[in-house]
């Protein structure tokens, strides 16, 4: 192992569930100076914010029961990492001298320009500040407004249930079809579901505006065939696709077409020895995994280990990461536990009602304590499960260990 007369500054930014594990595992070594830069003072729970808009659950937890001694928590927004200075310039001016980079800012799920007046009007529910404004907003709004849920996907059906279930008329708008992540039986289970709570899903709908009391369907559709279909919303959810912000881009590193950082098979930079990515803004070898908390803590880790073996001056291990499934909830009694196989393609079995309520659950609470916290105790002690499909294998030499 290398030795250090100074302490090895590592910065990560992004404290979501990527890098916050990453800055806990980090701490198997000493002689590390780590800093984790994020826009908030409190860790936020994505995969619970559906629940906190509908007001049936909360989505933060104090960093301090979070992060492990010696982490300094820095709040702020990185704008540019600086590769020739070494530094990672903040929003409120200051600089952070680094020797490694964890480039961990997560994803983002803006409604996209082509939209008119998404932007403006439509409420995403992927990020913490749009979701309390949707919290304050159903706050305000009679029981009866007919509510949007724009996305057919997880987050879409998870924030569709969870309003149904308080008694709110919704419509799910699904573009691309329900679920389509989950098995045939799965998507039939959530359907059901969906329609004994009152949900009306448009399964192919796909929303060209949105108007402050409406949005508008595109034509040619199954639920739309003449076109431009104008439905009541007195509030429009937006949950159809991520985004990524635009740090790595802005800092001169090559991204993919998502803006997410371009690395190796070891979550290593193409440009940069120095920078790591990790979760949903890494693109390993431009074949990028699910954006999920379920490969989030994985890739944090990965990131964390490939750190530290450049530190040591040993070649970082490749990624190896296999899926088991998704679970999806509806409301706060039932869910979709789906079963799949290592490579993230859905089998004919699943979960579901109460007991894949419970798995839901189960998996939320297991993220925050049985990964994060207990890495904080115990750094290193996260495994994941492996032996996914065969990725793209660094060529054997292709990189050379650095050392600050």
């Amino acid at each position: 192992m290398t030795e250090h007369n100074n302490p090895v500054r590592v910065v990560v930014i992004g404290g979501g569930y990527a890098g916050t594990l990453a800055a806990n595992r980090l701490r198997q070594r000493a002689d590390l100076d780590i800093t984790l830069v994020n826009p908030r003072p409190h860790f936020v729970e994505r995969i619970r914010l559906h629940q906190f808009a509908a007001r049936t659950g909360d989505a933060t937890i104090d960093y301090g029961t979070l992060l492990g001694d010696g982490i300094r928590l820095a709040v702020d927004s990185a704008t540019r990492i600086d590769t020739a200075t070494r530094t990672v310039r903040l929003a409120s001016g200051r600089a952070l001298d680094y020797d490694y980079v964890v480039h961990a800012v997560g994803s983002t799920a803006p409604p996209p320009p082509s939209v008119p007046d998404a932007a403006g009007l439509a409420l995403p529910i992927g990020e913490f500040e749009s979701a309390r404004r949707l919290r304050a907003r159903l706050d305000d709004l009679p029981a009866d407004a007919p509510v949007t849920v724009v996305g057919g996907g997880l987050t879409g059906i998870e924030t569709a249930a969870e309003l149904a279930e308080r008694g709110r008329r919704v419509t799910l708008v699904c573009g691309r079809g329900l679920a389509p992540t989950l098995s045939a039986p799965g998507r039939r289970y959530v359907a059901k579901w969906l329609a004994r709570h009152g949900v009306t899903v448009l399964g192919t709908g796909v929303v060209t505006e949105v108007r402050p009391d409406a949005v508008v369907l595109a034509a040619g559709t199954a639920d739309d065939p003449a076109g431009g279909t104008v439905r009541p919303s007195a509030l429009t959810v937006w949950a159809a696709g991520f985004g990524v912000p635009d740090l790595a881009a802005a800092s001169g590193l090559r991204t993919d077409t998502l803006g997410r950082l371009l690395t190796d098979e070891t979550l290593t930079s193409v440009d940069d020895d120095r920078i790591v990515g990790a979760g949903d803004s890494a693109a390993p070898s431009g074949r990028p995994l699910r954006m999920s908390g379920y490969a989030a803590g994985p890739l944090g880790a990965q990131a964390a280990d490939t750190v530290l073996s450049r530190i040591a001056g040993t070649e970082p291990a490749p990624l190896d990461l296999a899926f088991a499934g998704v679970c999806v909830s509806l409301g706060r009694r039932a869910a979709v536990r789906q079963l799949a196989r290592k490579d993230d393609t859905p089998v004919n079995a699943y979960i579901g009602g109460r007991p894949g309520a419970v798995i839901k659950e189960m998996t939320c609470k297991y993220v925050v304590a049985k990964r994060i916290r207990r890495e904080a105790r115990e750094p290193g002690s996260m495994s994941w499960l492996k032996g996914g499909p065969p990725r793209v294998r660094p060529a054997s030499g292709a990189r050379e260990a650095t050392s600050p």
